[in-house]
Parts: C-alpha cells; structure tokens; sequence
C-alpha cells in the first residue's frame, strides 16, 4: 500500500487530492455514496433548467455538472464544495455570446467551449500566480446586485417561452418588456396553463415537500398538465413546445476553437466569468467551511476551478463555477470527503442513461416557470432591504450594479467593483485622526493613557498629541497634511505635535515623506514632530526610504511616558510658567528649565 502521508510537499501541490485520501474509510466512503445520489437527483433538473438559460441544448447543462465537478472536486481545496452549472454563469454565457451566434447552433456551441477553456485558464493563471486574494475586492453588495440583476434577467429571457410569444433574438430587458406589452393579445392559452401550473406546484413544493426536489416535481406536474391537454386538443392546436429526449451519453470530447478571431470575441467575456465563477465558488466554499470547520486555500481553489472549465471544454462542458444549493446539500447529507461530489457526477451519468429519454415530454413552458422560481430564489431581500435602509454608500453601490447589470450584463459587475474599490479607496485616504490628551485620575492626577479630547478637556497649549487610525499612504498624504497643519494655524502656540502611531496600519514612500517634511516644517516653526508607539512595518519604512534621519532618532519613541519625559524639557519654559492646564505628570513637577515648580508658582504669585 502507497504511505500517502509520506509524499514529498511537491506532490501534495501536484495532486492536493492526495492530503485527504488517506481519510477514506468504508465509514466515510459509505457517507459520501449517500451524499452523493442525493446530489445527483438535486443536479439533474437544475443542469437542463441551465443550460437553458445558457442557450444551450439540455444536455450540455448534464455535461458541465460531470467532468468538470469531478475536477474541481480532486484540485480544490473545499472538501464540500460541488461544482457544474450555475445561474450567474449561465445567463453571462448566454448574454455574452447570443449577440455572436444563434443559441442552441453549433457556431454558438463553439464559442462557449472557447469561452470556457479561455475562462479556465485565467483562472488557472490567477491560481499559479497565488492571487487568491483577487476574490476579497468583490464586495457582498456588488454580488448581490449582480445576482438580482441576473434574475430579473433570467425571467426576462423566459417571458416568450412562458407565454408562447414569438420574440426577437438578443432582445435588452427593456424591449422585452415593450414587446410583451404590445403582444398581450398574442399569449397562447394552453402554453400559459402549463406555465402556472408548473409555476404553481414548484411554490407548494419547495413550501411543503422538503424531502423531494422541487424542481422534479414541478416538471412531473407540468408534463402531465401538457399531455392531458395535447391529448384532448391535439399538440398543433394547443402550440405547447417540447424540450425534446436528452441525450443518453457519456460527455462526448469536443474541441474548442482556437482562431484568432474566436480567442479576441470571447476573451473579454471569459475574464468576466472567470473573476465571477472564482467569487462565487471561494465565497460558497468559505460558507461551507465555516460550518465544517475547515480551512479554505483560495488559491488552491483557484487553480481547481481552472481545471475543471479546461477540462470541461473538451467534455462537452459549459463554464461551471461552485453551486450553493448543492453544496449545502452536499454537506447536510453528510459528505465527509470530496469523493461525495466526485460521485455524484458518476451518479448522475447513470441517472441520465435511464431518464433521459423522458424529457421529450416535458414542456418548454413547464421550464420557463421553473426558471421563474429560481429567479425569485437568487434576489436577496432581507440583505437588499438592509442595504436600503442602513447603508448610503452600499446603497449606491447595489443600484449602479443592478442597473448596470441590466443594461449590460457583462459589465453591470465591473460597475460595481469600480464604484465599491472608488468608496473604499475614499475611506482608506481620509484615515481617522483625532485629538487625544491624558486621562486624570479621581484625585485630577494626570496618568499616562490618552483618550479623545471634549469641549472642556484642558490641553496643552505647546503641543498637540493626535491619534492617526489607518494608512497614511499616497492617496492620503493631502488629508493627513492639512490636518497637521490645521493644528498650529487655528492655533500658532502649538508648534509641537505628538503622533500616537501604534493604529497606523501601513505607510509608504509618500507617506514617509510627508512626516520627514512636518517634521522639518516643525523645527522651523520652533517646535517639533515627534511619534510615539511606532510600529516595526512603519519603523522599517522609514529607515528604507531614509527618513529617519530628517525626522530625527531622538524624536521617535516606543513608550508614551519615555516620549513625554524627552519632549517636556523641550518646551518654551515662559508659556509653560503661566499654563494652568498642566495635563502632564511632569506639568505638575516642575518647568522645562528645571525649575521647582512651587518655586515658579510662588514667583508667579
């Protein structure tokens, strides 16, 4: 037997699978077999209802729930994660390449392999140049605005198979909406009675039958409402559509097309998918983990996403991403290992073998609705609502991505990530500076902690001690610079300044920069700059751009009591003699010069 705990740290990276084989136990295999089947009987109607969004023929939708999950599943890093087709992806692949090609036609079919592949592979890339963190600057609000959109979208593209309208290829939300307002009197009776009837049992479904799929019964109903009424008034009359019998296959080897002309219609549109399949896979992952207790590598996950849409492309396969629902159930049914997700697409082959010819009698219409219950389930109310109620900027950032989305799918979550990144870079360059001064105790004996000054505080009034929270970096140097001198011109006694530097999270060439010409500003003034609690990182900085000079050793401090007992004697002795705030320990021992201090109040008197 092979010691798989013995395998150099180079293999592991190689086949990450290899870390958790040696798991498998009769115990843990028979678990995974169970979580497996159930898998594959949720995967099955969600992969045809998909791939229709998708524009594809009911089978890829099978396709890209086989190969690529068994992939995913042996590269990533996730041990419930299960990957295939998914909503978001599903209708980016439809908007992005319907404009190119016909849906369903073999042209279109070739472009979502290459888009797929070119998808894989920028995933790939990302993975190997360990750019995990990628996934961080999409925020929340941004996916949840994308997803909404995406959903209104979805039912859009269902309206004429819902209501059995003749529509335009390629038509935006709005002209949709015009057109089915103009087509009212065209609705054909019977295809809108298998619609809400399908429409109808999926709600009670989902509502009351937990333990069976919703989705498959909804299809049942709606199949037999259709037989019922082709078998009375006959098919031609009634116009309901059939989705036709799948195909009863292995994944057949496709090959996707590499010219030039493809690679540059497809590029853009993959980079998009490639950035939204990573997000929502490293984000379901890291939902799943946080139950499981596990610990998600996201560039390992990385990478085995971008295999599984390679491989994927040459099996017949559409871009697949990590699906929520069937991770939940993946986990809930009791997976131990990722062998369960591997599983259920073997599951799911056999399944396919024996009921596939059944699709032949379910409707186009019975789809439609389907469709129209997982568009409702994608929108987010209660974070939607939360967002509206609590958040200005993330309100902003939710509308202009769900606009954008419906605008232009494509670029609708681009939007968004530039709106978020353009508040996100606003905050982090205006950090949080304020006034602090020490705390007096109940006898009004000054200690050595600083708080946040008030009104009535007593300050200083040579030096001002200021607390930065946050990065003094380039974006940010122009507000921490006015702030330092708003200090001595609102009052030009206070020619010192004492900065607290313990919350400064990270500074760089500029910002290092900005504190060596204070300082020097400050000398020149009369007083000085002097920091205190100085961090390593910022220490560091300092000394590598050469800066440590300008501002001066002597002026940076690691203790608030050493900083405070250096810079004391460094102030004017006249003004000190004549100040009744004495908020400092050495105020009330004596003046900067060293004399007495009853000595200088019994003069003074």
């Amino acid at each position: 037997m092979i010691d798989f705990k013995a395998c150099p740290l180079w293999l592991y990276r190689l086949l990450p699978f290899l870390r958790w084989w040696p798991n498998v136990t009769p115990h843990t295999l028979k678990a995974d077999t169970l979580a497996a089947f159930t898998g594959a009987l949720i995967v099955l109607p969600q992969a045809v209802a998909f791939a229709t969004i998708a524009g594809l023929p009911p089978e890829y939708g099978l396709y890209a729930a086989m190969v690529p999950a068994i992939v995913a599943a042996l590269w990533g890093s996730s041990w419930h994660l299960v990957s295939g087709p998914t909503t978001a992806i599903s209708i980016v692949v439809f908007a992005s390449i319907s404009p190119l090609a016909v849906p369903g036609s073999a042209q279109y079919i070739g472009l979502v392999l290459t888009l797929t592949c070119l998808a894989g592979l920028i995933q790939l890339a990302l993975g190997l140049a360990r750019m995990g963190m990628l996934v961080n600057f999409i925020s929340h609000t941004v996916i949840i605005g994308f997803t909404a959109g995406a959903a209104i979208l979805i039912a859009a593209s269902q309206i004429k198979n819902f209501f059995g309208l003749d529509m335009p290829r390629g038509a935006h939300f709005h002209e949709v909406l015009i057109h089915f307002g103009s087509h009212l009197a065209d609705i054909q009776p019977w295809v809108l009675t298998v619609g809400v009837s399908t429409l109808l049992a999926g709600m009670l479904a989902k509502r009351t039958l937990h333990k069976l799929p919703y989705m498959i019964v909804a299809m049942v109903v709606g199949s037999a409402v259709a037989a019922i009424l082709n078998a009375r008034y006959g098919s031609d009359a009634t116009g309901i559509r059939t989705v036709g019998a799948l195909v009863a296959s292995f994944p057949p080897l496709s090959r996707p097309d590499f010219s030039l002309s493809t690679l540059r219609q497809t590029l853009f549109p993959a980079t998009i998918i490639a950035i939204l399949a990573l997000t929502e896979a490293v984000a379901i992952a890291r939902s799943v983990a946080t139950r499981s207790d596990q610990r998600i590598d996201s560039n390992q996950e990385f990478i085995g996403q971008g295999l599984s849409n390679i491989a994927g492309s040459f099996f017949s396969g559409y871009a697949a991403s990590g699906s929520f629902n069937r991770s939940g159930v993946n986990y809930a049914s009791g997976a131990r290992t990722p062998l369960a997700a591997a599983l259920s697409a073997a599951f799911l082959l056999l399944i396919v073998l024996l009921v596939a010819p059944l699709a032949a009698y379910l409707p186009v219409a019975a789809m439609a609705a389907i469709l129209f219950i997982v568009a409702w389930s994608l929108i987010d109310f209660h974070h939607i609502a939360e967002i509206i109620k609590r958040h200005k900027r993330e309100r902003i950032v939710f509308a202009l991505t769900f606009v954008g989305t419906l605008v232009d799918l494509e670029k609708g979550i681009f939007l968004g990530i530039l709106v978020s990144l353009i508040f996100y870079l606003y905050r982090t360059s205006q950090p949080s500076i304020r006034e602090l001064a020490p705390l007096a105790d109940e006898r009004g004996n000054p200690r050595r902690k600083f708080l946040p000054v008030s009104i009535d505080t007593p300050r200083c009034p040579q030096m001002a001690i200021l607390h930065v929270e946050g990065s003094i970096f380039f974006g940010a140097v122009e507000h921490v610079q006015k702030y330092f001198r708003n200090v001595d011109e609102a009052d030009p006694q206070k020619k010192s300044l004492l900065l607290t530097s313990n919350a400064i999270g990270f500074i760089d060439l500029a910002g290092a920069e900005l504190l060596a010409k204070e300082a020097t500003r400050r000398r020149r003034l009369g007083g000085g700059l002097y920091l205190v609690g100085v961090q390593p990182d910022l220490c560091e900085m300092l000394r590598r751009s050469g800066q440590v000079d300008t501002i001066g050793e002597d002026q940076i401090f690691r203790h608030k009591g050493d900083a405070l007992q250096a810079i004391y004697p460094r102030l004017d002795n006249e003004i000190c003699r004549t100040c009744t705030a004495r908020i400092f320990r050495e105020c009330h021992i004596a003046l900067p010069d060293g004399t007495p201090r009853d000595v200088a109040d019994q003069a003074l008197n």
